[in-house]
């Protein structure tokens, strides 16, 4: 199934969704090819392993964004916002040697990932505040004034 022809989980697509959407669909689809584990044609590095967990939580004044990111240091992280898209980007590798009287193993691991969130509001500036500790990035995005607020609860009613 191309990306294209993914159906709205909703009816009508928020950019989250649209995005996260995507992201599925082109996952299925590198699954189906047998590329899980090769850097695919947007230059991403797609194993699995190497992609960072991400949780989301909203409150009425932020987007609180944790990124589980084990084995990267805090120098190969790369957090920017561009418009209303906060973007992940880090390098991960990994070395391990084996020597034995018999055998001498050397494993190295390197891979790239980048996750892009969408937000649904452009931050002021300096509204982004990021820590970094034993491999969880944790972000606080402050929303403007003019966002808050304008949650509207839709009661549904019975058919």
């Amino acid at each position: 199934m191309s990306r294209q022809n993914v159906p709205s989980i909703f009816g009508r697509s928020t950019p989250f969704l649209r995005s996260f959407q995507d992201e599925l669909a082109h996952m299925l689809d590198l699954t189906r090819q047998g590329a899980a584990t090769k850097g695919d044609e947007r230059g991403f590095f797609t194993d699995f392993a190497t992609m960072p967990a991400l949780d989301v939580a909203e409150t009425e004044t932020a987007l609180e964004v944790s990124a589980e990111v084990p084995g990267v240091s805090e120098d190969d992280l790369d957090v920017t916002v561009q418009g209303d898209v906060l973007i992940i980007k880090g390098e991960k590798s990994s070395d391990s040697e084996d020597k034995q009287k018999d055998f001498h193993v050397v494993e190295r691991r390197y891979g790239s990932f980048r996750r892009q969130v969408p937000l649904g509001f452009v931050p002021e500036q300096g509204a982004v505040s990021a820590s970094f500790d034993n491999g969880v990035l944790k972000l606080v995005i402050d929303k403007p004034a003019n966002v808050q607020g304008d949650v509207q609860k839709v009661e549904i009613g019975k058919s």
